[in-house]
């Protein structure tokens, strides 16, 4: 479906990353609104997980390394 681009340290940082935001929404009781923000954690752990990432695609990025055979 999607090229895989999001390889290495760059997919391992944004799981956590990702993780860390969706912590910090149910850590993060209070009635405040800005709680939804954590939620935008999705988006990285999404694309660590899938290794892919719509923006490198569009950009041209890739930090898969290259597959020999």
């Amino acid at each position: 479906m999607f090229a895989t681009n999001v390889g290495g340290i760059d997919r391992i940082l944004r799981i956590v990353v990702g993780v860390a935001l969706i912590l910090g929404f149910f850590l993060n009781t209070g009635d405040s609104p800005w709680r939804y923000a954590y939620l935008i954690g999705i988006v990285p752990l999404a694309t660590g997980i899938l290794q892919t990432c719509p923006l490198y695609s569009i950009i041209g990025l890739n930090t898969c390394p290259m597959k020999k055979g």
